[in-house]
C-alpha cells in the first residue's frame, strides 16, 4: 500500500514525520513486514535520527551548513547546489521494519523530512509491504 504525505517548508529543518509513517502502517493492517519512507526531491532527504533531545535538529543542520557551506564557485544556475550536497548526503529514502503491526524504531529514533531548499511545498511517499 502507497501512502502519500505532504508539508509545507518554510525555513531549512529537519521536520519529524514519524507519526505519518506510524499512520500509513496503522492504515494499512501490516503486522509483519516493513515501511519505505521515501522523499521524491533532490534538495530534501529523509534520515532516522534521535527524537528525544531538542538539541539534535540544529547540531545537525549547523553540522551540514559547516560541511556543505554555499560557494561562488558553484555553477549550478539555481544557486543550490549546497542543498543537493546535503540531500545527497542524507539519501532519499529510509527503510523500516514492521512487527506487531508497529516500526521497530530504537527508543530514541525518530523518522525525519529533511528540507534544504527552502521554502517549498514537499510530499513523501510511504510504502507499506507485508509478508
Amino acid at each position: 500500500m502507497l501512502y502519500e504525505y505532504s508539508l509545507s517548508a518554510q525555513k531549512e529543518h529537519f521536520f519529524n514525520i514519524t507519526a505519518q509513517v506510524r499512520d500509513a502502517v496503522s492504515k494499512s493492517g501490516v503486522s509483519s513486514g516493513i515501511a519505505v519512507v521515501f522523499c521524491p526531491h533532490t534538495t530534501a532527504g529523509i534520515t532516522i535520527n534521535e527524537n528525544a533531545d531538542p538539541d539534535v535538529i540544529p547540531d545537525l543542520l549547523l553540522g551540514l551548513r559547516e560541511a556543505f557551506p554555499d560557494r561562488k564557485q558553484f555553477r549550478h544556475s539555481e544557486g543550490n547546489s549546497h542543498a543537493h550536497l546535503k540531500a545527497s548526503c542524507m539519501g532519499s529514502s529510509e527503510t523500516v521494519i514492521i512487527e506487531g503491526g508497529r516500526l521497530l524504531l530504537g527508543t530514541w529514533q525518530g523518522i525525519y523530512f529533511c528540507e534544504f531548499d527552502p521554502p517549498r511545498n514537499r510530499k513523501f511517499y510511504v510504502k507499506v509491504m507485508g509478508e
